[in-house]
């Protein structure tokens, strides 16, 4: 595997934006705020997907962020059993 500021991780990378920062600033505020404190690296195309998606199943912008939040809870548990096995991080009582 590369090394890349994205540090260990599975989930997939795709290098697609011709200009990152203008796809970026294209983001509404709302949803540019959310990207800045997010915990896995969006790219401006998936996030903005995956709000549009969110916005179509809730109808409200700041439900639809609640949602992104739980995706990326999802996405960050499903990457975390890959890495580090079933059990973290709890792992096994040892009692």
């Amino acid at each position: 595997m590369m090394l890349s500021n994205r540090g260990t991780t599975t989930l997939k990378g795709k290098r697609k934006s011709r200009h990152p920062m203008n796809d970026f600033d294209a983001l509404p505020p709302e949803l540019r705020k959310w990207v800045s404190e997010a915990m896995l690296p969006w790219s401006a195309h998936s996030v903005r997907k995956s709000f549009r998606k969110a916005i179509a199943k809730t109808g409200d912008p700041q439900r639809a962020l609640e949602e992104l939040d739980a995706l990326q809870t999802t996405l960050i548990a499903k990457d975390s059993r890959r890495i580090w096995g079933a059990e973290y991080p709890a792992g096994p009582n040892p009692s």
